[in-house]
Order: C-alpha cells, then structure tokens, then sequence
C-alpha cells in the first residue's frame, strides 16, 4: 500500500470532540500512558515524546511514555494487549509488529486481533550503510562481494524482527546474496560496529543514523523507498541501483487494547491528529526524517493486515522462524 503523507481526513466526532469534554465527557480522566518498545534516545522513543508534550497541553491531562525495550517489542505489545481498553494506555510500535507474528511461535498476542488501530502516524525510509573503510561504492560492488565472498560478509541489526534485520532479509532475497546476520541488543553497538568495520552493511532507519552519514562515518548505497528521500538527494533508492521490486519502509502506529471503545479511539485520534498539525512538531518530524501520515484507524488495520502478509512471504522464503 503506497503511503501519501498528509492526505487524510478527521473523522467528524474527532474534529469535534478534540478533548472529550466537548462533547460532555471526561475522558480522559488520569494520566495516559503510551508504552513504547524501545529504551530513551531512539526514534521511537523521540516521537513519542513530541507528539505526547502536545497531546498532553491539548487534552490537560499527563502523557506518560513508558520505555520497555527488550524481545523486538513483544514485552511492550503484551503489556498494552493486557491492559485495561479504558483509553489510557497506548502502543506505540513500529515496523516490527507485523513481523513478530512470524518468528516467533510463541507470541503472547495477536498484532490483530488484540489490538485496536489509533493511527499510522508516519513512516521514514531506510537506508543501506557500509563502513567508509569497505571497497564498496556502490549497491552492485557489495552484491558482486557478497557473492564473491558467500558467508564471509555481516550485516547489523537491533534484533530479531526489527527493521533492519527484515528490509536487509528482503535485500537478500530478491539478490540472492549471503550476509551472515549479526544482531545487537542496543542500535549503538550496531552504529559503533558498523563505522568501525566490524560488520560490513546496515539497512538502518534514517533519523538514527543521518548524523553519522553527514560527518562521512558511514557510507550510503541506497535508500528503501521508491523515491529518493530529500535529506540524501544523491543517493538512489535500491530499484534505481538495481534490485527490482524493493520497497519498504519504517512505519510508526498508535494502538490501544482491543474493546477499547470506539469513540475513545477517535477522541485519542483527533487529539493526536491536531497535535500533528503543530508546526513545532511537524518540524521536529521533518528534522528526524519522518514522514507524517496521520491516517484514519481504518487504514492503519488494513495497512498492519498487508505488513503482516508481506512478511510473511520473506521469512518463509528466507526461512527465519524462530530465528
């Protein structure tokens, strides 16, 4: 599903009862917590934080995000799928999420079925990195290296699942290529492997990784998208280099509990939707490298349903369950 950022349009109960007590009710009535799978400092995690300040000035109400990094989401995802569908407790994921579904055999939920869609709140592509001291200029030079040098080659992830295990998993599949698969338990290990050689290639989420690209510490190949992004305009996306058929990006989406009630989740929405349209955090975003959404519920279910059955097909095909 092509994502067009800023096309959508509020529900009318949303637009109208932006904070709840418009339209005579008292929601919400204590502190909102959005628990968030990833530890301080990251993408996630400032994201979070932006549109939570302003959700919180518009609803007069704390918003609380929540870090609980560890088992690429999961142990955030089942905390909210347990929580109480009153409105007050929120998921915000990634990329991830359609994915865990797949490898793991065990998932204590459902990404569907456990899990009431708020908003597709944005997307930012990847992008592949290879260290300034690697031979390799270019997307093609590391595929005739890869398949020069077949499992002598690493490449970083944060993890099992993650955005960068999954789009360089789908890379592989579509060059036929062998890359041995490293994963860390903190993207700032990846990043220090990454520069210092350790590992020879990254498809990293752009907002961590631009500062280290601008100071010449990694080198770029190729962006995920199906366009160049405007931050690295020289760099071509991975179609233009050559691997037809390519395209993901990473996405961020707010979910409740599911029986969550329905008018609370277009509230929550209408809120988040206005605090998306500050200038200030429209900034901070485009800053980050993120690209706003601000989707209707709608379109986050069904976009989650398409991520799930896109995975799907890479890790049969590349044989990770349970990786």
């Amino acid at each position: 599903m092509r994502l067009v950022a800023g096309k959508w349009l509020l529900p009318v109960l949303a637009a109208l009862c932006v904070a709840g007590n418009v339209c005579g009710q008292t929601y919400p009535s204590r502190p909102v917590r959005i628990i968030v799978p990833a530890a301080a400092g990251g993408a996630l995690d400032a994201l979070s934080r932006i549109y939570g300040q302003k959700m919180a000035e518009l609803w007069g109400q704390p918003v609380i995000v929540e870090n609980r990094a560890g088992a690429s989401g999961n142990i955030a995802a089942d905390i909210v799928a347990k929580a109480a569908p009153d409105g007050h407790t929120y998921l915000f994921i990634s990329q991830s999420f359609g994915v865990n579904l797949h490898l793991k055999s065990d998932l204590p939920y459902h990404p569907v079925r456990d899990f009431a869609p708020v908003m597709l709140v944005g997307t930012t592509d990847g992008v592949l990195l290879v260290p300034p001291a690697l031979a390799v200029s270019s997307v093609q030079d590391l595929i005739a290296r890869a398949k020069a040098q077949p499992g002598k080659l690493s490449y970083s992830s944060t993890g099992s699942g993650t955005s960068g295990h999954m789009n360089m998993a789908l890379f592989i599949n579509l060059t036929g290529i062998n890359i041995v698969h490293v994963p860390y338990k903190d993207v700032a290990l990846a990043q220090t492997d990454l520069m210092a050689g350790r590992v020879q290639a990254y498809i990293a989420p752009l907002p961590a990784f631009l500062q280290f690209i601008r100071a010449g510490k990694m080198r770029p190949l190729g962006v995920t998208n199906t366009r160049r992004n405007p931050l690295l305009p020289d760099v071509p996306t991975l179609q233009e280099a050559g691997v037809p058929g390519y395209e993901a990006v990473t996405w961020y989406g707010l979910y409740a509990p599911a029986k969550t009630p329905h008018e609370r989740i277009l509230l929550t929405h209408g809120v988040l939707a206005r605090a998306l349209q500050n200038p200030d955090v429209k900034e901070r975003f485009a800053a980050l490298s993120v690209d706003i959404v601000a989707s209707t519920p709608g379109h986050l279910g069904n976009y989650l349903k398409e991520e799930v059955e896109k995975w799907g097909r890479v890790v049969k095909a590349m044989k990770l369950q349970n990786e």
